[in-house]
């Protein structure tokens, strides 16, 4: 069963290092180039009309090497899977819509504030409603109506409720994600780590669940998961697509993901975690995009009471650059900090589990 992930990540991985070339190829034939802020960081400025709209390579790349995992090893699709992935694809879809407008309709702000919201609304209302049916014959449904942190906890908040959490993580981490993406491979990077954690865990999960409670050592510590070995299967195939999509994507960028990668790694992170009953846990394992959002809000609510700057420059990445840092030289020690939030995120996920012994 564990030759799914290995299958899922390798494919993931080579699709992303052959693909998105091939990609580069025909967005630069049709001038699909990034652009870029005037009143960023001067060094930017060159990186005007580079190829965006990447999150297309490993969007598919994650989606092929999910299904091929499953064709060459003989396993079917789980519902919680599928689910991850539909709001992947569709997040990446608005993103995408985004993306379209900004560069071929020459509309610098992409699509328009209210659509974009409604679009994220939609594929998150859905991804929220579907993930409370299909139970299995334990009862489990992909996603709970409790809140969870290395496990559920405490009383189920009820469906209307449930509905409401699942977009506010939706929305949050994929925009979090969307405001990291502003440096080469820092967002990449970062997701590829966080994406890795959640491969661990639902390998984790699927040893611990509670489904197999007569034969485990720590049966009060059992996780209630429905499909945790597919979600590590997804995660997996996500961690290898990315990783493969770094190559071009590192400094100097041959490539951008646009809103469409962003928006899409954000969804697939909420999605993970939500299915895997881990939704404040996201927060630590992806603290750099909770950090880097966070500048945001700390610098445009200081500047409407204050009218003062806290940053020279938000999101967090371009107050660095500013100071004089190098974009690598950023993009390495920021993800520095992404790998001790996922170590510390880790030691708590397992801490939970050896409390209960």
């Amino acid at each position: 069963m564990m030759k799914q992930i290995l299958f899922a990540g390798v494919i993931g991985l080579f699709l992303t290092l052959v693909g998105t070339p091939l990609l580069i190829k025909l967005l630069a034939r049709k001038g699909y180039g990034q652009y870029i802020r005037d009143d960023g960081p001067r060094e930017h400025h060159s990186k005007r009309g580079t190829p965006t709209m990447g999150g297309i390579a490993f969007i598919l790349a994650t989606i092929i090497a999910y299904f091929l995992s499953k064709v060459i090893t003989g396993y079917a699709p789980t519902f919680s899977g599928l689910l991850v992935l539909g709001l992947m694809a569709g997040m990446g879809l608005v993103g995408f819509l985004d993306d379209y407008i900004k560069i071929v309709k020459r509309r610098s702000l992409g699509l328009r504030a209210k659509a974009k919201m409604a679009g994220q609304l939609i594929v998150g209302i859905a991804f929220a409603v579907l993930a409370l049916q299909f139970a299995d014959n334990r009862g489990n449904t992909p996603a709970s109506t409790k809140l969870s942190f290395v496990q559920d906890f405490g009383w189920s908040i009820g469906p209307v409720l449930f509905v409401v959490w699942a977009l506010f993580m939706i929305l949050a981490m994929s925009n979090g994600v969307n405001l990291t993406d502003g440096l080469d491979g820092l967002a990449t990077g970062a997701a590829t780590m966080v994406f890795g954690a959640y491969t661990f865990i639902g390998v984790w999960q699927f040893q611990e669940s509670c489904a197999n409670a007569a034969t485990l050592t720590n049966p009060a510590a059992c996780y209630e998961v429905r499909d945790p070995l597919d979600l590590a299967v997804v995660a997996s195939a996500l961690m290898g697509a990315c990783f493969g999509f770094l190559w071009w994507n590192t400094s100097p960028a041959k490539i951008f993901m646009g809103d469409t990668g962003s928006l899409a790694l954000g969804g697939a992170l909420a999605g993970l975690a939500i299915c895997s009953r881990t939704e404040l846990l996201v927060a630590l394992l992806g603290g750099l995009f909770v950090l880097i959002t966070m500048s945001v809000v700390i610098q445009v609510g200081s500047f409407r009471l204050t009218g003062r700057r806290v940053f020279r420059m938000a999101p967090l990445q371009h107050h660095f650059e500013l100071k004089g840092w190098s974009e690598v030289l950023v993009v390495v020690r920021f993800w520095i900090i992404q790998g001790m939030c996922v170590i510390v995120g880790l030691g708590l996920f397992y801490a939970g589990w050896a409390a209960k012994k």
